[in-house]
């Protein structure tokens, strides 16, 4: 019999991040995994997906090295290296995340983790016995009515990332986060690309006028984008796939699925033990408890947005409140999101089309006014600021530009000290840099422009 103080269930960014708070906390933990630490978003989503993003992206400033006046000749690119590279990246840092289990005195159990009982996880022929569980399972992606990933012609997103060929025409089917980020990778490399999306706008979750650009700018590539239509018929073949879209037969290489996802839960047994639903996904009170006393759930499982940083957070929540401390709620609306497309896409907050009466102050700075936008040659964005018309809080921020997932970070720091207008127009951002379009934003909000 093995007893801990709390058993986690699930390796990924929630999960370890639980088991190593507990553990500082004088926790004795457990963590149950399947496959390999550091789950989906490590080892086949956040981490992989970037690395193959940097490979298309160095590709593509080589191929634009001559507007600079650098002359690299003839350049080519080997799929399978960047691949191999990707791979590696993951497995490197999915080892860091075993170590840091050894280091916090983590142990770790490998197998499919079942809930038998209140306080009690069977894993791999092993009962532990707990105090408190954690439910960091994760998600799925989720299927398209009979349409089946079959491995062949038809990928996820596993096998989006280990691709043995370059696919010359490829459908991609949903334009969300990861949709926009395998068109980017993909055209970048020389596929024709069609991007296909039920919702009236790619990027559903982001600000409308974001992603209006985000769809020009894609088209401007060469992406062939279709809103508010789905696939009719998707069959694969020897020959590649067939798909009718918009009532119309087409052939296509290969083709990704990118719909969605739902949480992992199969053979968890919490419907047995009468753990409340959202849909297929755990609903959790405001310290990630469940409806059963005892039973936390966390990141993906956890409902949306489904985000590693969100999984972590939670995890942070969690083990707080088992700990016996009164940790802050998850604030949804401080939530950062990054879409890592060229260009790259970066959001906080309220969305102007969710603004309803509220009056607003709305700031848009395009980046082609920016210097160092300007002579690193990605002069396409522009930075919005969403201010409460009548205090000066900042409500939100949406990016769409190079290089702005690494300054959304700036907007979520102002708005987690509830900072206004002022503060940010006093604050002294440095020159020449792509964040001072941050501050112009600003000061265009409240008609105070320098640069436009």
């Amino acid at each position: 019999m093995n007893e801990f103080d709390v058993v986690i269930i699930g390796g990924g960014p929630g999960g370890y991040a639980a088991a190593i708070r507990c553990s500082q906390l004088g926790l004795s933990v457990a963590l149950a995994e399947q496959e390999a630490l550091g789950g989906t978003c490590l080892n086949w989503g956040c981490i992989p997906t970037k690395s193959l993003l940097q490979s298309a992206d160095l590709y593509q400033q080589i191929l634009d090295a001559e507007t600079f006046g650098i002359s690299v000749g003839d350049v080519t690119f080997d799929l399978a290296k960047m691949v191999d590279q990707s791979r590696q990246a993951a497995q490197q840092l999915s080892q860091g995340v075993a170590q840091l289990m050894k280091k916090n005195k983590v142990k770790i159990f490998s197998g499919e983790a079942s809930i038998t009982g209140i306080g009690e996880v069977h894993v791999n022929g092993e009962t532990l016995i707990t105090d408190s569980i954690i439910v960091a399972s994760g998600a799925e992606q989720k299927s398209l009515g009979p349409i089946a990933i079959d491995g062949q012609n038809i990928w996820g997103a596993r096998e989006a990332m280990t691709p043995s060929k370059l696919p010359k025409k490829l459908l991609i089917v949903g334009a969300g986060a990861i949709g926009v980020e395998f068109a980017s990778f993909y055209r970048s490399l020389g596929s024709t690309v069609t991007l296909l999306e039920v919702a009236p706008e790619i990027l559903p979750s982001e600000d409308q006028e974001i992603s209006r650009l985000a769809r020009e700018a894609l088209v401007g590539r060469g992406i062939e984008v279709i809103n508010g239509q789905g696939v009719e018929h998707l069959e694969s073949s020897k020959k590649g796939v067939s798909a009718v879209i918009e009532g119309k037969a087409r052939q296509f290489d290969a083709a990704i699925l990118s719909v969605g996802v739902q949480a992992r839960i199969a053979g968890l047994g919490l419907k047995g033990l009468g753990v409340d639903m959202d849909g297929s996904f755990i609903r959790v009170g405001d310290h990630q408890q469940t409806s059963v006393p005892g039973i936390y759930a966390i990141g993906d499982v956890a409902g949306a947005p489904c985000l590693a940083h969100k999984a972590t957070h939670e995890a942070m929540i969690a083990s707080e409140a088992i700990a016996g401390h009164l940790p802050e709620p998850l604030r949804r609306e401080r939530i950062p999101g990054c879409t890592y497309s060229a260009p790259q896409v970066a959001s906080i907050g309220l969305r102007e089309q969710d603004a309803g009466e509220r009056a607003l102050k709305i700031g848009r700075f395009p980046l082609y006014a920016n210097g160092k936008s300007v002579v690193a040659g990605h002069p396409e964005g522009l930075i919005k600021t969403v201010f409460d018309a009548r205090t000066g809080e900042l409500l939100g921020a949406h990016m769409i530009g190079e290089g702005v997932t690494e300054l959304i970070q700036g907007f979520a720091v102002a708005m987690g000290l509830e900072t206004t207008e002022q503060e940010l127009i006093e604050t002294i951002f440095p020159h020449p840099t792509v964040s001072e379009a941050m501050q112009e934003s600003v000061l265009m909000a409240f008609d105070r422009p320098l640069h436009l």
